[in-house]
């Protein structure tokens, strides 16, 4: 039993109706020892004794070739007993007008079994028969749909080729779930033990594997139990995870206390190279329902799981965002074009927070469950679902696609001819059409700038073209973080710690080619407050005026909040210009300067102005020589001073 997907294998639907047509208690038969051999038939069919059945439908026919019935109780049995190929035999030769139902049950069979052409052709003559079933039409119709867009893809198959990822991945077990630290360094992914009994005592178990820096995957073992847990999502520095675990797993993690629901979705953090132990995410992500298959997004602000009605039930994808306060707030089901009336699951989120791919069974496809992928228009809604087409999809079952940062390599579970178990986990190069936006990613190292001692800090990067947040993130206790950010856009960086002065700088990826394989460094030194200066790089103002630009704003914002937690400092605004013009002009204008963020925070705060102060330097106090464009520039800045705690 797997828990922490569900496979929703297509349970055919037995239509079967006796009769349309005929006079009640009447077959196509007149033969009265087929009719009573067919009797008996059906009554060891009632009671599911499927050989005896099987044997009396086959006399029957023996006395009567041409006994309709018979033919279609024997489709009937070879469905229950998951064989397609004879359930379509016998099916073809119960086609009759007395019972139309029969060519809707031959199409379903044929269209799960990728003969989509004859699923066609059958759909379109089942559906040409007048007073059909409304509800049995309304499938015909969605199956007609899917078995052309089948037969198309087919046709036109997408230049790729899935690649098995081999031993180092794989093995005789069944493997899926996976996901992956941006650089690539870690790839992590459930591997499902078929041959183990887990802690509830029923068939298969699931835990952890993981790959580091492309050697062959071991067992997560400090976090693996002899229950089920898996369906992980690595954050982008790969110290942090969102999972799932179900059942009696509760009990593992949180001693005698079962957790919410069959199925809850757990964290954990690496630290000095371990994983702490799991805490549960609580409300109000985990509920009495079934939360699992998570996927954080690389902005870490943002859940994206799949909640369903019971432990087999897979249902709708919701997201949750962090609010202020640290926490998740109510999580909401995604629209339309994500969720329909069936079922969707695998839902992954790329770095880019843009592009989004799931799996579903209610939608057009060629098969059990599809991959699709939608991506986020400027409203923040999610665009229409795109069927990622043949040969991603076929006609087995598709699930878990993740893309790589770079966004050139897709990977996922599929079980397929050739592969080392039941399911394994195959990679491709991702055709142009379905990529995300192109990323690159900033990794930074944070430490004291007065004892060179590693710290553990707050990052966030924000648009300075939107004043959004893009991302946030927290360096570890080795003062190290990466984060992943688009391209074509500049960035203002905030790195805050109590006890330290922020820091504040800006970098532009406007004009450059994202090069995944060229991280953006950055060095961040942070000052204890009682040393002094800021420099605030990210503070606005048009040329030889005092107006504070709108690009200002998230820094401002900063200043005040840093303030708030630091209400005893008292602070000095400072202006400062190159050497260029007027002496008495510069001094003047670094005073406005000066003011205009003076009076900003006021305004805003409200901060007490007792222990604010502004003041203009003008030219008298430099960083460098006036001696070149780039000295001048900077030269030409406002700074917050310390002075004093």
């Amino acid at each position: 039993m797997r828990y922490l997907y569900s496979l929703l294998f297509i349970s055919l639907s037995v239509t079967i109706a006796f009769s349309q047509s005929l006079p009640p208690g009447t077959y196509t038969s007149n033969n009265k020892k087929a009719i009573s051999l067919f009797e008996d038939g059906k009554k060891m069919l009632d009671i599911r004794n499927y050989e005896k059945a099987e044997s009396k439908f086959n006399d029957a026919i023996s006395k009567d070739p041409n006994f309709i019935e018979a033919y279609a109780l024997l489709g009937v049995i070879f469905i229950e007993t998951n064989n397609n190929q004879k359930a379509i035999d016998n099916f073809k030769k119960a086609l009759s007008p007395y019972y139309v139902n029969n060519y809707y049950q031959l199409a379903e069979l044929q269209f799960h079994s990728g003969q989509y052409t004859d699923a066609k052709i059958n759909l379109e003559k089942y559906l040409s028969f007048p007073r059909i079933n409304p509800s049995i039409k309304e499938e015909a119709e969605f199956l007609l749909k899917s078995a052309k867009f089948a037969e198309a893809q087919i046709a036109s198959p997408l230049p790729i080729k899935p690649i098995n990822m081999g031993e180092r991945i794989n093995s005789a077990q069944e493997e899926y779930l996976p996901s992956m630290s941006a650089d690539l360094k870690y790839f992590i992914f459930t591997r499902n033990y078929l041959d183990r009994r887990n802690c509830e005592n029923e068939p298969d178990q699931e835990d952890f594997c993981m790959s580091v820096n492309n050697e062959k995957s071991v067992p997560v073992i400090e976090l693996n139990s002899n229950c089920n847990e898996g369906a992980p999502s690595l954050s982008v520095a790969g110290n942090f995870m969102f999972f799932a675990a179900c059942g009696d797993q509760n009990l593992v993690y949180l001693g005698n206390n079962k957790g919410y629901g069959s199925c809850d979705i757990f964290y954990t953090e690496k630290i000095n190279g371990k994983w702490t132990k799991p805490q549960n995410v609580g409300p109000p992500i985990n509920t009495a329902n079934w939360e699992t298959q998570p996927s954080f997004s690389s902005d870490g602000k943002t859940l994206y799981f799949v909640r369903g009605g019971s432990r087999n039930h897979v249902g709708d994808i919701y997201f949750s965002e962090i609010g202020n306060d640290g926490k998740f707030k109510e999580p909401i089901k995604l629209g339309d074009n994500i969720n329909t009336l069936k079922n969707e699951q695998s839902v992954f989120i790329h770095p880019d927070n843009k592009t989004l791919y799931f799996s579903s069974n209610g939608r057009v496809g060629m098969g059990k469950t599809d991959i699709y992928m939608s991506r986020k228009q400027e409203d923040d809604s999610w665009g229409p679902a795109i069927n990622l087409g043949y040969p991603i999809n076929t006609v087995d079952q598709e699930f878990k696609l993740v893309v790589s940062p770079d966004s050139k390599h897709a990977y996922f579970s599929s079980k397929r001819e050739g592969g080392f178990g039941e399911l394994d986990l195959y990679e491709f190069e991702l055709p142009e059409a379905l990529r995300p936006e192109k990323i690159t990613y900033v990794k930074g190292h944070t430490f004291n700038a007065k004892t060179k001692d590693n710290l553990e800090a707050i990052i966030e990067l924000i648009d300075l073209e939107t004043q959004q947040s893009v991302t946030s993130a927290y360096s570890n206790s080795a003062g190290e973080f990466l984060v992943t950010l688009t391209s074509n856009h500049n960035y203002l960086v905030n790195v805050s710690k109590p006890g330290f002065l922020f820091y504040s700088d800006n970098f532009s990826l406007k004009d450059k080619v994202a090069d995944y394989n060229k991280p953006y460094q950055l060095q961040i030194p942070l000052q204890p407050i009682d040393t002094g200066i800021i420099e605030l790089k990210n503070i606005f103002f048009d040329v030889n005026k005092a107006d504070l630009k709108a690009e200002s704003k998230a820094e401002l914002q900063k200043i005040i909040a840093f303030l708030k937690a630091n209400p005893t400092l008292k602070v000095e605004f400072s202006g400062h210009t190159d050497n260029s013009g007027d002496k008495v002009f510069n001094k003047t204008l670094s005073n406005n300067r000066a003011k205009a963020i003076y009076d900003y925070v006021i305004e805003k705060g409200p901060i007490l102005a007792a222990n604010l102060s502004y003041k203009g330097y003008g030219d008298t106090k430099p960083k460098a020589p006036n001696d070149s464009p780039e000295n001048k520039a900077k030269n030409r800045r406002t700074e917050l001073k310390v002075l004093a705690k």
